[in-house]
């Protein structure tokens, strides 16, 4: 039987070291990027259907956590991606939707940002060592700014 993506993100479960490269300021035209690590574990949930992971973000101006949250809909075939920040506990962002198309998966959504309306895109690369990339577009999706890429490293001795 055809895989229909319950099993996309099954890569990601586990221990991982990151390497975090961030833009320090967003649709400016900014190419003054921030290089940090952190830490991640990923767990299956939902009976398979879903999988949250845990994360220590490394900023060089304080350390915090902060976890992923993905749902997989089987009748759209599609996941859904939350984000929750250990800075702002009680709010739950806006979920990027999508699927994979062979190794990447691309997931989108419509958000503010600086008081605009902006698409955001999430593309996962599975492999080895998978990369995260967030991108913003002020432009309804012509034009991407990546501002935020993830390196992941499997590491068993990651303790969270």
């Amino acid at each position: 039987m055809a895989q229909r993506g319950e099993h996309d993100f099954d890569f990601l479960h586990g221990k991982w070291r990151i390497d975090h490269r961030r833009l320090n300021a967003r649709l400016v035209g900014s190419e003054d990027w921030q290089h940090f690590g952190g830490d991640c574990l990923c767990q299956p949930t939902l009976g398979g259907l879903g999988n949250f992971d845990d994360n220590i973000i490394a900023l060089p101006g304080g350390t915090y956590r902060a976890m992923t949250i993905r749902a997989f809909d089987p009748s759209s075939r599609q996941w859904s991606i939350w984000w929750l920040d250990g800075r702002a506990p009680g709010q739950l962002d806006v979920p990027v939707v999508g699927s994979f198309q062979g190794d990447t998966g691309t997931f989108l959504a419509q958000e503010i940002f600086d008081g605009r309306s902006v698409r955001i895109r999430f593309q996962w690369r599975r492999g080895a060592s998978p990369v995260w990339e967030q991108a913003l577009s002020a432009d309804d999706g012509q034009s991407w700014e990546v501002n935020w890429t993830m390196h992941f490293t499997r590491d068993d001795s990651v303790i969270l």
